[in-house]
């Protein structure tokens, strides 16, 4: 009998050959080579409703509704960069389109340590993927509650920072607790910016956290909050570095445990992030998550070498997990009036950050300042230097901006003294427009 898919699943696959951090870096082109071999010999593509699509890339534009690149895009994108971006793209076309019900991009590099401004790579991050496809669906096809859950094992940092003021996109972390692994944050209390408080959900989860720990936080946390939010659309960050076979994190995640994950999120789009045990994990793990989103019987797939027994969590981490989980519900349930205290009496939001890009070993700081309004996301400006000497300020005008709002923006770049900055940029949403200015 003929396998056929519940729901029709599209997949695009793009390995990146000419696109390496060092020949012997974990984030290289056999991540995934050897998916693409198990794919084909599972006979995956020869399923009805299985399609597998040619990536297309991003423009300029494309990035720019995202990003602040210094000193411009083509300095921080390769080619590789470009396709990764557009295979996220083509995917969210697909789904949006109507071609597929589901969509699996397959592609590297990966994305989602890349913040609003980018002086350079982080956590192998030059652009978020994630991000610039999202953007681009909502210039295309008017959609506007955004559900983004992220399961790599590190914060989705880069993410966070993009979308820290946004109320229309929901931002879920699961990842092991930034106290032991890189970037170091993720923390309940990061809850977004006052004009979006609650709307950034990040739930840490101890290390050796099994199957049991994960479906748990899924089952118990994020889908009552994703039930409440009701998102247009929802986009899985699947990072695979949870595995317990991955060699630089320290959770127990199986492949049966992310398809049983997929199988409950239901992600109408599903983007890969991390995931570092080439030969492994990620080939069973992505079979599981592609059986998952296509609705077709996962129970066989399973790794070698997995035992159940070996890999299960103890009674203190599921409690810290139940806690933890506890907690964030709390969070959510008592959004609006979190919210009324932070904005209390209050026009301007700021924040300063110390920002290190370990990959292009750079240090940048920042001070951002947002307008506190009821009306809209409230305009942004981000004044940023690094200890390359660059000095710039960028402005962004949100998508649904109100009138107040989008006039701000303009006086702040309009009025951005240049012999002080090297560039000003400005982000209007509201027109799809970037402009930019240099010293």
């Amino acid at each position: 009998m003929k396998l056929s898919a519940k729901n029709k699943t599209g997949l695009v696959f793009f390995p990146a050959f000419d696109w390496a951090i060092s020949p012997t870096h974990p984030e290289r082109e056999e991540r995934l080579l050897y998916t693409q071999d198990q794919v084909f010999e599972e006979g995956l593509l020869d399923i009805e409703g299985i399609e597998e699509f040619r990536p297309e890339l991003v423009t300029v534009e494309d990035v720019q509704r995202v990003h602040f690149c210094v000193p411009d895009v083509h300095k921080v994108m390769t080619e590789s960069h470009f396709i990764s971006a557009g295979c996220a793209k083509t995917i969210g076309k697909a789904v949006l389109d109507k071609k597929v019900a589901r969509g699996f991009s397959l592609a590297r590099p990966p994305g989602h340590h890349a913040m609003r401004v980018v002086h350079g790579a982080r956590g192998f991050c030059n652009v978020n993927i994630e991000a610039i496809m999202i953007e681009y669906l909502r210039r295309e096809y008017n959609i506007r509650k955004v559900a983004v859950v992220d399961t790599d094992c590190h914060h989705g940092d880069g993410t966070q920072d993009i979308y820290w003021h946004d109320p229309d996109t929901l931002f879920i972390s699961v990842h092991q607790d930034g106290r032991t692994l890189y970037p170091g944050s993720g923390f309940p209390y990061e809850l977004g910016g006052p004009n979006a408080v609650a709307t950034t959900i990040n739930i840490p989860l101890p290390p050796f956290t099994s199957d049991e720990g994960f479906l748990f936080t899924i089952k118990n946390v994020v889908m009552p909050i994703l039930d409440d939010f009701k998102p247009e659309i929802i986009i899985n960050s699947a990072g695979q570095d949870n595995h317990f076979s991955d060699p630089i994190t320290q959770m127990n995640f199986s492949a049966q445990g992310y398809a049983a994950l997929t199988s409950i999120l239901k992600p109408d789009i599903a983007v890969l992030e991390g995931g570092y045990s080439i030969e492994g994990a990620l080939p069973y793990v992505n079979l599981g998550i592609i059986l998952a989103m296509a609705g077709i019987d996962y129970s066989r797939v399973k790794e070698p070498c997995y035992d159940p027994d070996k890999y299960r969590q103890t009674p203190d981490i599921t409690m810290n997990i139940e806690k933890t989980g506890e907690t964030i519900l709390s969070y959510w349930q008592n959004r609006d009036k979190i919210s009324e205290r932070i904005r209390d009496k209050k026009d301007f939001d700021e924040r300063k950050r110390s920002i290190y890009y370990d990959t292009d070993n750079i240090r940048e700081q920042q001070k951002e300042t947002v307008k506190i309004c009821p009306d809209c996301a409230g305009a942004l400006k981000i004044d940023s230097t690094s200890d390359r000497g660059t000095h710039l300020l960028a402005v962004h005008i949100p998508l649904r901006a109100c009138e107040k709002c989008r006039d701000l923006g303009y006086i702040w770049y309009h009025s951005a003294e240049q012999n002080i900055y090297d560039m000003v940029f400005l982000q209007d949403r509201t027109e799809d427009k970037y402009l930019k200015q240099t010293g």
